[in-house]
Order: structure tokens, then C-alpha cells, then sequence
């Protein structure tokens, strides 16, 4: 999420297709912010290709690293931007939300490590998480 804030979501039309377009737009972003950085700092092509492919989330599933850093990426989604998401949506939305992350794009050790530290939520974030779970 490095300078995520370059391109804001608010730039896109709404509607899920400008969502999706954003979302392709910030991993492009994301990863020619942080291979130039690798550049600079004398990293060899092949590392820049591997960090690169796992920005932008390719062989996510065939890749462990990939699948790290997609871990990554959920847990901080749940145990630092839940709060204010949450506030956005409705319980129904931020659940259906909630439950792609947990099933769809984490792995089984991703959500052993989210689970340590569910009991450290807030109680409306740690309801609407056991809901998901529930669901799925």
C-alpha cells in the first residue's frame, strides 16, 4: 500500500467495474513505486521481477511468497481498517466483505494468525467477523 493516497478511490466513477479498474491500478502503481525504489537501491532484476509479480498478485496461489503477503494485506485490512470500513457500510456488506477475505484470499495460516488476534477487536468488529465466519 505504499503512497497508496497517490490515487485516491474517489477519483473513480462509482459502480464496481471503476472499484475494480482502481484497485488494478493501484497494485500497477504499487509495484513500479516499490521497484524503482529497488532499483535505486542496487536490487538485481530477478528480485525486482519477483517482488513485482507479487504486487501485482500473480501465481498468487502457486506462489507462498505471494500468498504472505496477501496474508499480510488481509490481517491489516481486519485489525487496522475494520473500524473505520465498518463505518462506511452496512453489517451485511462489511460481513459479505469480510468473508471473501477470510475464505477467498486467505490461507489457512493467514486466518490462524488473523484468529490470534481477534480478541483484541472491538466488540462490533470481533461480532461482525464471527458472523462472517459463521456464514462461510
Amino acid at each position: 500500500h505504499v503512497q497508496r493516497w497517490l490515487l485516491p478511490r474517489s477519483e473513480y466513477p462509482e459502480g464496481r467495474e471503476a472499484y475494480l479498474r482502481w484497485r488494478e491500478d493501484l497494485k500497477k502503481m504499487h509495484a513500479n513505486t516499490v521497484t524503482g525504489i529497488m532499483r535505486e537501491e542496487g536490487y538485481d532484476a530477478a528480485s525486482m521481477e519477483r517482488v513485482e509479480r507479487m504486487i501485482l498478485k500473480l501465481d498468487l496461489k502457486r506462489s507462498e511468497e505471494g500468498q504472505l503477503v496477501e496474508d499480510a494485506l488481509c490481517m491489516v485490512f481486519l485489525e487496522h481498517q475494520l473500524p473505520a470500513f465498518r463505518q462506511q457500510y452496512d453489517d451485511d456488506k462489511v460481513v459479505d466483505i469480510i468473508r471473501k477475505t477470510w475464505v477467498r484470499k486467505m490461507s489457512l495460516r493467514g486466518r490462524v494468525a488473523a484468529s490470534q488476534f481477534a480478541p483484541m477487536m472491538g466488540d462490533a468488529e470481533r461480532a461482525l467477523v464471527l458472523r462472517a465466519l459463521e456464514s462461510s
